[in-house]
């Protein structure tokens, strides 16, 4: 059997590799965000391929599905972008490349003493005080990954939220009222009894100091490996966790020597005013305006017919119709023959099929999703997330069995060196789905007089889980997440912000993330969005999944799918409440 898995897999990774040694033309234009850039140095890395954007920005290169793509220009800050099997147009924004040059350090040795390491502690973001020193990320002998103040989630009532939505692959036990203890393990780890101690400005906690609000630190670290733990000794068996709070470091002052405003707190109060889907409707297309306006399904009809041969090249025409025809008319035969008779412009674009079954999902049509998930699979058996979209299709559908049979083949190829793990960002994510899926449909995986010799770890959290999916790869937003007292956190997903994240994606083939709510702080959360662009003049499509009583024998979930087209303004997608249904805007 193995050889057999084995020999099928090196079938689909071979032809994978055939398709993309096709060669191709990509173009676009490059700019500021409002104006084309001259003479950008357009090159294949790696290869003596290159071009230079003309007087209005335009260029054309020619690329093969994985090379990388670099944008280079005095003053301008390098992108660098993956090809994937749908890139035809890139429209790269470049911003300034801005070197603070008083904070540049000229030494002959790469050791600092820790004088030198103290001096330096407000200017670099690498650096976390523990209780045997400071400790610089950059040298460190294990990987160590830090969050400044910059980027910590204010949102949080404590640190073990703080921990469980910022540092994927850590399990949190308990909640911000009784406290609770921190598991670090890594991918496919499915138990580690030992917990994590706390080090809190130079003294060690074994109980999670719960009583830190994420606003009062610094810089929080997360120690996890042998050679960053073992000056702990046994009590670091564990893990450590590093917080450096703002009162209570030492090193607590500004380069001038000025004392830290510890009362001075980041401004993140929502303002109230993101749009609001009426208000969104007024930039709707001009077909689209008219559909809704329809007094009934054959005047519909007759709009639809009226504009379909001027979209005839437009798969996002044909969405948007299916989707106002089953949504509003509940007409499904009507519905299923627009995407039927149009079907060829989805053919082999893994991205948009994948915005069709985003529709299907959010419509409760599984059997449908599941057909779409399974076509884009076949596109993208290389890509990290085609395993967990087709496991979950599956789930959807009453195939508990033949889901863990995805998540299982996931694993083999990880094993044999088919796939490479992110145990950053959607390691976690797989493995969160994966053990839920056991949890709750152990009887249906095994036999039942084995299911109970069948290990699943205990789940983790209880709660509210949101999972956010996206069909593009290139494209960028915030997500805004709105607390009970108004309190906002942004996770940024743009090259500007977090452009080593958004390569790993691509590299291993994903496009999602998570937040995990719990019961900490009850009332209506609100999740807002804003839209930046996907380097092409094409919309693109999130969907949202909410998990509510996440982890419990009651848990149920949501479907929303939304189509993100208007640019640089900050639009509500939906809110929500615990023990309640989601409300879609």
């Amino acid at each position: 059997m193995k050889r057999q898995l084995t020999a099928t897999l090196l079938c689909i990774f071979l032809t994978v590799l055939c398709h993309s040694q096709e060669q191709r033309t990509i173009k676009g234009k490059v700019s500021d965000g409002k104006n084309p850039i001259e003479n950008v140095n357009v090159s294949v890395v790696g290869k003596e391929v290159g071009t230079t954007t003309a007087a209005d920005g335009s260029y054309e290169i020619s690329v093969k599905t994985g090379d990388m793509l670099q944008f280079s220009h005095a003053g301008m800050k390098t992108i660098r972008i993956l090809v994937e099997d749908v890139t035809r147009i890139l429209n790269p924004i470049m911003v300034p490349d801005v070197t603070e040059l008083d904070e540049v350090v000229v030494r002959g040795s790469n050791r600092k003493s820790q004088d030198e390491l103290a001096k330096e502690y407000n200017i670099r973001k690498s650096l976390i005080r523990t209780t045997y020193g400071i400790i610089d990320a950059e040298t460190a002998p294990g990987q160590v990954r830090i969050l400044d103040e910059d980027e910590i989630n204010d949102v949080a009532l404590c640190v073990l939220d703080l921990l469980r939505n910022q540092f994927p692959g850590v399990t949190i036990v308990g909640d911000c009222f009784n406290g609770g203890a921190v598991i670090i393990r890594g991918f496919g780890s499915l138990n580690n009894p030992r917990t994590a101690v706390f080090d809190v400005d130079g003294m060690i906690l074994n109980d999670a100091p719960i009583w830190i609000v994420p606003s009062a630190i610094k810089r929080i670290a997360v120690f996890n490996n042998l050679a960053m733990t073992t000056r702990y000794g046994f009590l670091g068996g564990g893990g450590v966790i590093v917080i450096n709070t703002k009162g209570g470091s030492q090193y607590n002052f500004t380069e001038n020597g000025k004392p830290y405003d510890h009362a001075k707190l980041r401004n993140n109060f929502a303002d109230g005013r993101e749009l609001t889907e009426e208000q969104l409707a007024a930039n709707y297309p001009i077909y689209l305006r008219q559909l809704e306006a329809a007094p009934s399904f054959e005047s519909a009809k007759a709009v639809y017919e009226e504009y379909a041969p001027r979209y005839k090249g437009s798969p996002y025409f044909f969405l948007d119709a299916y989707r106002h025809f089953y949504e509003k008319w509940d007409e499904a035969a009507y519905a299923d023959g627009i995407i039927e008779e149009n079907f060829g412009l989805f053919g082999n674009n893994a991205v948009l099929l994948k915005a069709l079954a985003y529709h299907y999902e959010a419509q409760g049509r599984f059997t449908r999703a599941n057909e779409i998930f399974k076509e884009v699979f076949i596109l993208r058996p290389n890509y990290a997330q085609s395993y967990m979209d087709m496991a979950n299709g599956y789930r959807n559908v009453g195939k508990a069995k033949e889901a863990a049979a995805i998540y299982a083949r996931y694993d083999y190829l990880l094993e044999e060196g088919f796939m490479q793990p992110d145990t950053v960002g959607f390691g976690p994510i797989i493995e969160r789905e994966f053990n839920n899926l056991l949890m709750l449909n152990r009887d249906k995986i095994v036999d039942v007089k084995k299911s109970k010799k069948l290990y699943v770890a205990e789940e983790d959290f209880e709660g509210t889980r949101l999972v956010f999916e996206w069909n593009d790869s290139e494209a960028e937003f915030e997500l805004q997440f709105v607390n009970p007292m108004g309190q906002y956190y942004k996770w940024k997903h743009s090259l500007a912000d977090n452009e080593e994240a958004i390569m790993a994606e691509k590299l291993h083939g994903y496009a999602c993330t998570e937040y995990l709510i719990d019961g900490s702080l009850p009332g209506t959360w609100k999740v807002n969005v804003n839209y930046l662009g996907n380097k092409s003049l094409t919309p693109t499509y999130l969907k949202a999944t909410v998990y509510h009583d996440y982890g419990t024998p009651s848990q149920r979930k949501e479907v929303k799918v939304f189509k993100l087209s208007l640019k640089n303004v900050n639009r509500q997608l939906f809110s929500l409440q615990k023990s309640s249904s989601v409300v879609a805007r």
